[in-house]
């Protein structure tokens, strides 16, 4: 088989790794992929975001999977596009991938369907939504609307913090459209989880859980980023909480879907508050999320071709997967100054000593191929993944990797799945 993989950071690195190990596979093309991606496929200079060409290139290179890895193309009806020209793509159509593309479409489906998640209201006025502010108990959390890399969430301690926010989002657009209507919401108390289900529009298949580190610097610290680290399982996951979470949450999810005609076909993402009165939905995600594919495919014993495809058939309910039984930590590298303003271009060091180690797997992101140097290219940058009997060897070996390696000015969490971190109580995100 032929396959594309779309989409250029460390999630796609990852997905492309995976699925470079079935035998099922001829060749992969990864558009526009990076330099860790042109390692083991064949890159494509087309952005992620230009649809007709990406349909293009598909049909003339007889791929049969196209694989979306990031939120923009399923928004925008990359699935239903390559469906019109009978070509066969894993993802969400347009309509279901509003599950992610509007936290107002998604909160309206919770409501109906008695989802836990946080209380919640929407404005499209910000006269209405700092009226509304001057009457909560902080802090509270403010959600752009749209997609915007990890960046539409803000947790205002104070009023100061959240007239700052709702003018930049609502009046200053600073986050574009995405910002132009929001949701204001309650603050939950407990610890995040982050699952993946592979979703085939009537049932589902529930891949190992995961914890993110969203904040930029140690001790959950600083401004969300859109990951600085992972491990995989989830130290507050449970055949209790796996219980609830299908009676409360999937199973009226996929039945409210269905009530509003649409149809989920692909990987769905829930992040989860893990609260004193069980697991609550902080918000759905549509695709495979970063950096926890590259937390959780290391672990995956079981081939990711025939789950994706039975995922597009309807038939995943046939599948089991497969899990390596051991911990795995992944620590993410970042350029200096990420989330915000940073430089690009810089030469990295190390890469390939790092990889020597045993267990321990690199995954790109925001690199590229300049000669024979591999160099900078975005905010977050490797990621280093690490196997270990428990977390605390899986950390360790992911964290002597991470040190092998260097450029100009980078930046990572010290922190990742250490004890008191991750078993840490932190608010809704």
């Amino acid at each position: 088989m032929n396959i594309l993989v779309i989409g250029s950071g460390g999630r796609e690195h990852a997905l492309a790794w995976k699925l470079r190990q079935s035998p099922h596979v001829d060749r992969i093309f990864c558009a526009p992929g990076n330099a860790g991606t042109s390692e083991i496929t064949e890159n494509v200079a087309i952005p992620a975001t230009d649809l007709p060409t990406l349909a293009k290139f598909a049909r003339q290179n007889r791929i049969d999977l196209t694989v979306v890895g990031p939120d923009d193309p399923l928004a925008a009806g990359i699935v239903d596009l390559f469906t019109s020209e009978k070509l066969r793509a894993f993802g969400p159509d347009k309509s279901a991938a509003r599950i992610e593309s509007s936290k107002i479409f998604a909160k309206e489906l919770m409501r109906t369907q008695k989802i836990p998640t946080a209380e919640a209201r929407t404005f499209c006025n910000s006269a209405e939504a700092l009226h509304h502010c001057e009457r909560l108990r902080f802090p509270i959390v403010i959600k752009a609307d749209g997609l915007a890399l990890g960046k539409g969430v803000v947790i205002a301690a104070d009023a100061d913090t959240a007239r700052s926010t709702i003018d930049q989002m609502m009046n200053q657009a600073r986050l574009g459209d995405s910002g132009r209507r929001i949701v204001v919401e309650e603050f939950l108390q407990g610890t995040e989880c982050s699952l993946h289900a592979l979703v085939d529009g009537k049932d589902y298949v529930l891949l190992e859980s995961s914890r993110d580190h969203k904040r930029a610097f140690d001790g959950d610290q600083g401004p969300n980023t859109g990951g600085m680290g992972a491990f995989s399982p989830a130290n507050n996951w449970n055949k209790e909480s796996q219980s609830r979470f299908d009676s409360e949450i999937m199973r009226p999810l996929l039945r409210g879907l269905r009530e509003k005609g649409v149809t989920f076909r692909g990987l769905l993402y829930p992040g989860l508050m893990i609260t004193a009165d069980g697991p609550r939905v902080l918000e759905f995600n549509c695709r495979f999320g970063d950096p926890e594919t590259q937390a959780l495919l290391p672990r995956m014993r079981s081939d990711l071709l025939p789950l994706l495809e039975a995922t597009i058939d309807g038939t995943i309910e046939q599948c089991a997967i497969e899990w390596d039984t051991r911990a795995a930590v992944t620590v993410v590298l970042a350029s200096g100054g990420y989330p915000g303003k940073y430089e690009t271009g810089k030469p990295i060091s190390g890469l390939d000593d790092a990889a020597t180690l045993e267990d321990v797997q690199i995954f790109h992101a925001g690199t590229k191929r300049d000669g024979k140097e591999t160099k900078t290219a975005g905010g977050r940058v490797i990621a280093v993944t690490a196997l270990g009997s428990d977390l605390e060897a899986a950390r360790a070996r992911a964290y002597e990797a991470m040190s092998r390696i260097s450029f100009e000015n980078c930046h990572y969490r010290r922190d990742i799945a250490l004890t008191p971190v991750a078993a840490n109580v932190t608010g809704s995100l």
